[in-house]
């Protein structure tokens, strides 16, 4: 990531609460290797609820520049497609 995109990627993170910032992080270590995060499993690894990771991650959405994020399905948790 360029200098400039970082800067631009860090702007972007202050506006998030903790919890946001926790899982953009989380994202952001596994997107290269993941595209397919399912809420239930991000929160067992954060210790949240899949409930609070899916009602955190529109935040995520709009403000993760260097990062794709899309609610892609739903069965026995939401499903996010993330890209870097």
């Amino acid at each position: 990531m360029s200098a400039t995109a970082s800067a631009g990627a860090e702007a972007a993170t202050t506006d998030l609460s903790d919890k946001q910032r926790r899982i953009l992080a989380y994202l952001r270590e596994r997107a290269d290797e993941q595209t397919y995060f399912k809420s239930r499993c991000i929160g067992e690894a954060l210790d949240l609820s899949a409930k609070e990771v899916g009602t955190n991650m529109q935040a995520i959405e709009a403000s993760a520049e260097d990062l794709d994020v899309e609610k892609w399905g739903y069965s026995s948790s939401t499903t996010w497609m993330v890209t870097a």
